[in-house]
């Protein structure tokens, strides 16, 4: 049993006083941030009756945000072991809570991609922060071991309470207000992070290097672009310009860092196994789950027909499960190993999203419900107990870099998924046969995204109306369908990898001095 009481431990450290309260500031960040990823899923077919995007520009405005803070983690990170973590976390609050008005009061869909890519810049400046604080708040492992499962059990709850408020907020206002919600979490966070967030920072962290700036977001961006275009329509000579463009723009950044007597990012922590292997799970984490979050309320609104607050209602099962392993994950870890909780998570996410290839219109709650909430546990198990390696394997001084490399490998996990499996989805969705006797333009709005047919079906009469929304949540369900089966695939590789590259890792035991 851990205490959070100051006193002085073995080492003659003394824990910092008020150490969990400022705890609660590092939380509420990563809260808003969760919460801002996920909400606007539930939001998206209003979204799409206001702005009427293309299917193309509704892929753009959901992963724009994570490829702009992929892009950018890593920097941000290291600019806030250079300037100072507490400084950086409280200048990225304020940036994200201007910005969500620019999201909220969006006119185009144009303005909305934009809009996104700002937001991207500012939450970039948020993840690496608290993640980095919760290192140099609590030097003993097992209070760290806690203190990181309730950042990832609250990451967890944040991404699932994010639609009940976003339902409710939807049912009373208009789709702008999931973006208001932002500005009085932030200023509770700046007015509370002033007062009890300690200020830490590289004491030696050298100059901040624009030129690997740069090249860490254009080789990010460009090679998810890439990706991203070829999946939804084939290989191009353009996409692969961008790819070369892309890849080439990331090697350059690696050979730069191992020059640079200060690197934005020191490439050799990936040398450690335990690092490298808890990096990749969480990559591939993401990359499988992502698909299905983000499509998952489409379903439960589009096609089983429920509201925005029932369907945020429904996806509560993942939050409970990920809070509940979340808090448990590091005990379970040392009585184990990391490579048992870890590898058993990601198994726990593949299985059932292996049910979900099941899928149908019909498929009932307690189906939906179950699976979310083992997709939940496994997240929690497996976030936390990674998270936990990637800190322990670094010096305090590089904590910023470190956890700017964890966050990058859970947006860019993200990005990936919405962009790969999310392109499965439309591909499938577009080649459905249309019933005859539809008319060609409404036909043509009906195969840009389901909210389109949605829309479409509306203005048609009688049986031809819902012929045409039939055949429509049809093909998103094959779509939905195939998604999850290669999710599935995903984790449960992952899971064996994991089980071989974390051979032998275990959390720490020892306080740090």
């Amino acid at each position: 049993m851990t205490s959070t009481h100051p006193a002085v431990t073995d080492t003659g450290i003394r824990p910092r006083p008020g150490r969990w309260i400022a705890l609660t500031v590092l939380v509420l960040a990563v809260l808003l941030v969760a919460v801002d990823a996920t909400v606007l899923g539930l939001a998206t077919p209003f979204l799409s009756e206001d702005l009427k995007p293309s299917g193309t520009q509704l892929l753009w405005i959901g992963d724009i945000y994570s490829f702009v803070i992929a892009g950018l983690l890593v920097s941000m990170g290291s600019l806030g072991d250079r300037i100072g973590r507490k400084k950086l976390l409280l200048t990225g609050a304020v940036a994200f809570g201007g910005v969500s008005v620019l999201n909220a009061y969006a006119s185009t869909p144009e303005m909305m991609i934009v809009a996104r890519a700002l937001l991207g810049v500012a939450g970039a400046t948020l993840m690496p922060a608290t993640l980095a604080l919760i290192r140099n708040l609590f030097h003993d492992p097992r209070e760290r071991s806690l203190a990181i499962g309730i950042w990832g059990a609250m990451a967890s709850a944040g991404a699932a309470v994010g639609p009940v408020v976003g339902g409710f907020l939807l049912e009373h206002f208009w789709w702008g207000s999931v973006f208001l919600i932002n500005l009085p979490v932030m200023a509770v966070l700046v007015l509370v992070g002033i007062r009890t967030l300690p200020e830490s920072k590289n004491p030696a962290p050298g100059p901040w290097d624009l030129l690997s700036v740069a090249l860490s977001l254009v080789g990010v961006v460009g090679v998810v672009y890439a990706i991203k275009e070829a999946a939804a329509h084939g290989a191009a000579w353009d996409v692969a310009v961008v790819a070369v463009a892309g890849v080439a723009a990331l090697y350059w950044f690696v050979r730069r860092q191992l020059t640079l007597p200060a690197p934005l990012l020191d490439v050799r922590l990936f040398h450690h196994r335990g690092f490298s292997g808890a990096v990749l799970a969480d990559l591939l984490t993401i990359l499988g789950l992502s698909g299905l979050v983000f499509f998952l309320s489409q379903f439960l609104q589009l096609v089983q027909g429920r509201g925005p607050l029932e369907a945020g209602v429904a996806e509560l099962p993942a939050a409970i499960g990920a809070v509940v392993t979340g808090l448990l994950a590091g005990r379970a870890a040392r009585r184990f190993s990391v490579r048992a909780v870890v590898a058993g998570g990601l198994a726990a996410i593949g299985v059932p999203l292996a049910v979900m290839t099941g899928l149908s219109a019909s498929t009932g709650y307690p189906v939906l419900g179950a699976v979310l909430l083992l997709v939940g546990a496994g997240a929690g198990f497996s976030f936390t107990v990674t998270a936990d390696v990637i800190l322990s394997s670094v010096p305090k001084e590089q904590a910023g870099s470190a956890s700017a490399v964890s966050e990058t490998a859970y947006e860019l996990g993200a990005a990936l998924g919405i962009a790969l499996l999310g392109s499965v989805v439309t591909g499938v969705y577009r080649d459905f046969a249309t019933p005859p006797g539809i008319p060609e333009a409404t036909a043509a709005q009906a195969h840009q995204s389901l909210g389109g047919a949605v829309d479409a079906a509306a203005t048609l009469p009688g049986p031809a109306g819902a012929d045409l929304l039939t055949a429509a949540q049809g093909a998103f369900v094959e779509g939905l369908r195939l998604a999850s089966g290669l999710g599935a695939a995903v984790l449960l590789a992952t899971a064996v990898a994991a089980w071989f590259l974390l051979r032998g890792q275990k959390l720490d035991d020892g306080v740090e001095h």
